[in-house]
């Protein structure tokens, strides 16, 4: 029998503190569940020790698991500056669980020509660029794709917290919308504002 494949989860520690904790251990806990019918609860700030280095600055944590955990890797955080989007048709792309292998998405983003990123388009509808959602700014509202690749953690967070609204956005509208914002688990959603081409 093929084992599953194995998932990330990537948690932004910003000076001795993860941030959104809670909303990884879902994430990860569900995904457990789904994928290796597993309903062992796991507390990732119980299973991460940080290293000594990591309590000034901000560092990815990187935490690969399967039926069991299998490693965490703690790297210093660079930002990438995302100034324009291309847009990238894939209407059999499947993503909606966090794998490590992200081969096709991969491929996807070598198609961004001199963009700095993609913007997925699946069956007309607008999902994520290759490692972030998206929201896009319309009379005053925010508003994140109702359909995304991979529902992220701190999107969860903001729908929570009424930030932003689910909506199905087509490709017809992105002319719509005055700004557009990407955002995850890294990118703080204030501070990223995107083009698209």
């Amino acid at each position: 029998m093929t084992q599953p494949p194995l998932c990330i989860e990537t948690i932004r520690f910003d000076n001795g503190q993860f941030w959104n904790i809670e909303y990884h251990n879902d994430r990860l806990n569900s995904t457990r569940q789904a994928l290796y019918q597993s309903h062992q609860k796991w507390d990732l700030a119980k299973l991460i020790v940080p290293p000594a280095h990591t309590k000034s600055g901000v560092f990815k944590c990187r935490v690969t698991y399967g039926e069991v955990l299998e490693k965490i890797e703690f790297e210093h955080y660079q930002p990438r500056h995302i100034a324009r989007l291309k847009l990238i048709e894939a209407n059999d792309l499947a993503y909606s669980f966090k794998y490590q292998n992200r081969q096709i998405l991969n491929e996807l983003f070598a198609q961004r020509g001199k963009a700095d990123d993609i913007l997925i388009i699946k069956n007309g509808f607008i999902t994520d660029t290759s490692y972030a959602n998206v929201a896009f700014l319309d009379s005053g509202k925010w508003l994140t794709p109702a359909m995304p690749l991979l529902a992220g953690t701190r999107r969860a967070q903001l729908l929570k917290e009424g930030l932003i609204l689910e909506k199905q956005i087509r490709v017809q509208e992105l002319s719509n919308f005055s700004r557009t914002r990407i955002f995850n688990a890294m990118i703080d959603f204030e501070t990223a504002t995107s083009l698209i081409e």
